[in-house]
């Protein structure tokens, strides 16, 4: 499991590994039932401005929603609690402290890697490194459900 992974999990974005496999179970789709012909010619007939599962018999799409998950009150909380200043909206490096992850440059850089940093980010004094890591790590909190603002992802 990755370090990204540990952030996700951290923030309830994520079961932990243990969790998720037990919870594994096969799902069994029932297939999709057959159109009802209609025996009146004078029923109705779908046509484009009807609503998808409005005729009987006729298959009605369900969308999953992504439940969200208000990461920004989580953070905030827990900075207020920690007797460390940590500034994690701008700070990879105070973001991993307050997660309690490791945040070492060696730890950095292993994320770096699973991210797919750019190369040329990586080395000297990491600065852009941890610029890239940080904006990085929200954009992937945001696609996994993390309500973080636009304004942090620019």
């Amino acid at each position: 499991m990755g370090l990204f992974s540990n952030i996700l999990e951290k923030l309830g974005l994520k079961k932990p590994e243990q969790e998720a496999k037990k919870e594994v179970t096969p799902t069994i789709v029932p297939p999709r039932p057959a159109p009802v012909k209609p025996s009146n010619p004078n029923a109705v007939k779908p046509n484009a401005n009807m609503a998808p599962g409005s005729i009987p018999g006729f298959y009605k799409p369900t969308a999953n929603a992504i439940s969200e998950v208000d990461v920004v009150s989580k953070l905030d909380a827990m900075a207020k609690a920690t007797p460390e200043k940590l500034d994690w909206k701008v700070s990879i490096v105070d973001l991993l402290k307050l997660l309690e992850l490791d945040s070492s440059l060696a730890s950095r850089k292993e994320l770096a890697a699973e991210l797919k940093c750019p190369a040329d980010k990586i080395g000297g004094d990491y600065s852009e490194m941890n610029v890239w890591l940080h904006k990085e790590v929200l954009k992937r909190i945001a696609a996994n459900g993390g309500n973080i603002p636009a304004s942090l992802l620019d």
